[in-house]
């Protein structure tokens, strides 16, 4: 089968970035012709049709003639849609799989896909689809304003990076392509949602259901361990969060319950919030250590040797990639009620479930750890994301395209 992968960064930025790269890897070690299609950027990693990349748009950088393009580009790019054409017509893709498009692609190229007649599929990797700020969260909560297409109440909220120009335009971008143009409903084949609670959010938006596909995210082969390293895992007497220091992380919650709990807390990230959060552990003289940012073996030890993960999300966690990597290396999650992640989570079996943001009821949890069998537990938790690997996302991946060939 010959895939156009398209996604607007080609380096692993995020976690969409990281996905898109090790999905197109995947598509080619079994034997399917592959072509990206993305924005130029310094980090890029080599790829032979970066002849067909866009330029690159930054945000905070360029001078006033750049950022004078930038809100046409957004809406429609010309650019991208006229190299993607080229792409197309040189490539002649059997299926486009899309991923992050906004802003710095734009839906424009969904035109050349209608024109050639090639089913689009959509992999939402967040809320970008029914939220001008990605995340149904604004200003320390839960944020549903935007519902029924009102998306002036982005620019009254400031929701988006809490700029007024910022805001109006993402308010702006929303109304054309939903309202107005409905660019996405029209020219979308299928979608994928990695998970049950982002399809219905999405469907409760007004999206057909009928289009709505879901397939969990596997947990990445760089933190995966051989058995040999889960037979002899070591518990620690800690508990650990690693991911971004960002407020709708949930983050003072964790450090008032480890307070409350007396028990060891190690945070590894960074982020907005670090300067904070850190104010608040001397404060409270929390037994927290900040670990600063760590990645690969360092990263993988230390969740293995956690006595439990701790994931606090107060916003609508997706399928959070940290939860599936804890459980695959046999360590407990606990989580809050938020998002997909319940989804995964079963109290008891591989993990605990708390109400976001409630310190007492997470306080709790903590404590239970003591009255469980936990090697039991870790085995579960392996056992619950045994079958989220990357050579079974790639079967279901290919079979939402069977469905379009």
């Amino acid at each position: 089968m010959r895939i156009l992968q398209v996604n607007k960064f080609h380096y692993p930025r995020g976690g969409a970035d990281k996905y898109y790269l090790e999905l197109g890897e995947a598509l080619e070690k079994a034997g399917h012709k592959v072509a990206y299609f993305s924005m130029r950027h310094p980090k890029n990693i080599p790829s032979s049709w970066d002849r067909y990349f866009v330029s690159r748009l930054s945000f905070n950088e360029g001078g006033i003639k750049d950022k004078l393009k930038a809100p046409g580009r957004i809406i429609y790019s010309l650019e991208a849609k006229s190299k993607f054409k080229k792409l197309v017509l040189d490539f002649k893709p059997d299926i486009i799989h899309i991923h992050n498009i906004y802003h710095q692609l734009s839906p424009s190229i969904l035109d050349v896909a209608k024109k050639y007649k090639i089913p689009v599929v959509m992999h939402l990797h967040d809320y970008k689809l029914i939220c001008p700020n990605y995340q149904l969260f604004c200003r320390g909560q839960i944020c549903e304003a935007c519902k029924k297409d009102k998306y002036f109440n982005c620019v009254y909220r400031r929701c988006f990076k809490n700029s007024l120009s910022q805001s109006l335009l993402a308010a702006l971008e929303m109304t054309i392509h939903h309202k107005w143009l409905k660019i996405y409903k029209k020219n979308i084949s299928l979608f994928i949602a990695p998970s049950n609670f982002m399809k219905n959010k999405v469907v409760e938006y007004g999206w057909d259901e009928k289009k709505m596909r879901v397939v969990y995210n596997s947990f990445s082969a760089s933190l995966s361990a051989s058995q040999e390293e889960l037979r002899s895992k070591k518990e620690g007497d800690y508990l650990f969060y690693f991911g971004r220091l960002s407020l709708e992380k949930g983050l003072s919650a964790l450090i008032k319950a480890a307070t409350l709990s007396k028990q060891n807390l190690k945070i590894a990230g960074v982020g907005p919030c670090y300067e904070d959060l850190k104010k608040l552990a001397i404060s409270l003289n929390a037994p927290v250590e900040f670990l600063g940012f760590k990645t690969g073996e360092k990263l993988k030890k230390l969740i293995m040797e956690a006595r439990a993960v701790v994931l606090p999300s107060i916003w609508y966690e997706n399928m959070p990639l940290s939860l599936l990597e804890a459980l695959s290396l046999k360590t407990i999650v606990i989580a809050s009620l938020q998002g997909g992640m319940p989804e995964i989570i079963k109290p008891g079996y591989n993990g605990f479930l708390f109400e976001a943001g409630n310190v007492n009821d997470l306080a709790t949890k903590i404590k239970e750890l003591s009255n469980y069998n936990l090697k039991k537990m870790r085995e579960n938790a392996y056992l619950s994301v045994s079958n989220l690997n990357a050579e079974n996302n790639l079967n279901e991946v290919m079979g939402v395209y069977q469905e379009l060939i």
